[in-house]
C-alpha cells in the first residue's frame, strides 16, 4: 500500500511576512480607532471636506474666482439664487468657499508634512549622535521655541515672494521644534533598549540603526503629530492670508476673510461674508484635532485611559 507524499509548504519570505504584519497592524489600528467616537466624527468631517475639495471643478467650476462677469450684485444677502450670498465683487460666496477648500487643505497638509519632516529628522539625529551635534541642534530648537511662531512666519513671508510655496515654507520652517523635542525623547528611549546594543555589536552603522530600528518606533508619534500639526497649519495659513501675506491670485478661506475685512463686512453687518469661511476653518481644524487625539489614544493606550 503506497501513500502519497504531501508537497512541502512553501515558506513565506521576509517581505511577505513584513506585509502580513503591516496588514494585521493596520486592521488592529482601525479596530481600535473605531472605538473613538470623536475620532470617527472628525474623520467623517475630513472625508466630507476632502470630497468637496476634490470635486470642486465639477460642482462650482474653475472660473468661480473670476472677478469679471460675476453672476450677482456686490454683497447680496443669502437667497435662493446665492445660498451664502455674494462677495464685494458679486461672486457666489458658496462657490468661493468650496474652491477655497482646495488651497487651504493643500497648504495645511504640505506645511504640516514639511514641519514634521524637519522635526523628525532633527529629533532622530540629535537623539542618536548626541554630543556637540545634539547640543547645537537642541539650542537651535530652544531658540525657535521661545520665539513666537506666527511672528517668525510673518517675517519670513514678508521678505519672500507672495506665493503658496512661500506660505508653506514659512509655516513649515517655524513650527518644527515641538516635533523635534518629542521625537528626540522617543529616540533616546528606543536607543536605551537592549536590541540596539545587539545591532551595534553585529556591526550596524548609524544609518542602519536610525532607519531600521529607531524610525519604525517613532513613526506612530510622527503620525499623531502630523494630524495635530495640520490643524495648526491651516489656522496659520488663514492668519497669513488674513494679514495679506498669502498669494493674492488664489482663493483660500483666509483670503476670503481678508477680503471681507477690506470690504468692511464687520462694520456694515454683512455676516454672510465672514461666517462661512470662518466656520469652515474652525470645523476643519477641530476635525483634524479630533483625529489626532484619537490616533494618540490608539497608539498610546495609557493616554486614552488618563482621559
Amino acid at each position: 500500500m503506497t501513500t502519497e507524499a504531501t508537497p512541502p509548504v512553501a515558506k513565506a519570505g521576509p517581505r511577505t511576512l513584513a506585509r502580513q504584519r503591516r496588514r494585521r497592524a493596520a486592521v488592529r489600528f482601525w479596530r481600535q480607532y473605531r472605538t473613538q467616537r470623536a475620532g470617527l466624527l472628525g474623520l467623517a468631517a475630513l472625508v466630507l471636506f476632502a470630497l468637496v475639495a476634490l470635486t470642486a471643478p465639477l460642482t462650482v467650476g474653475s472660473d468661480v474666482a473670476g472677478v469679471t462677469g460675476a453672476p450677482g450684485r456686490p454683497l447680496e444677502s443669502p437667497s435662493g439664487t446665492f445660498l451664502l450670498g455674494t462677495d464685494r465683487f458679486g461672486r457666489d460666496l458658496l462657490g468661493l468657499v468650496v474652491w477655497g477648500s482646495r488651497v487651504s487643505l493643500l497648504v495645511g497638509l504640505l506645511a504640516a508634512v514639511l514641519s514634521v519632516a524637519i522635526g523628525a529628522l532633527a529629533g532622530i539625529t540629535a537623539g542618536h549622535f548626541r554630543g556637540a551635534y545634539a547640543t547645537v541642534i537642541m539650542r537651535i530648537t530652544d531658540w525657535f521655541l521661545v520665539m513666537p511662531t506666527l511672528v517668525l512666519a510673518i517675517a519670513l513671508a514678508t521678505v519672500m515672494s507672495r506665493s503658496l510655496g512661500t506660505v508653506v515654507l514659512a509655516i513649515g520652517v517655524t513650527s518644527w521644534p515641538t516635533t523635534a523635542r518629542l521625537v528626540r525623547a522617543q529616540t533616546l528611549a528606543v536607543e536605551s533598549r537592549p536590541y540596539i546594543e545587539r545591532a551595534r555589536a553585529l556591526g550596524g552603522g548609524h544609518w542602519h540603526i536610525m532607519g531600521r530600528h529607531v524610525l519604525p518606533n517613532v513613526m506612530p508619534l510622527v503620525l499623531a503629530q502630523t494630524t495635530l500639526m495640520i490643524s495648526s497649519s491651516i489656522l496659520a495659513e488663514a492668519t497669513l492670508a488674513f494679514l495679506g501675506l498669502g498669494d493674492p491670485t488664489v482663493v483660500s478661506w483666509g483670503g476670503l476673510l481678508q477680503d471681507a475685512r477690506e470690504a468692511g463686512a464687520v462694520s456694515s453687518g454683512d455676516w454672510w461674508y465672514l461666517v462661512p469661511p470662518g466656520f469652515a476653518i474652525a470645523v476643519v481644524a477641530l476635525a483634524f484635532t479630533l483625529c489626532g487625539r484619537a490616533v494618540e489614544s490608539v497608539l498610546n493606550p495609557r493616554l486614552g485611559e488618563a482621559r
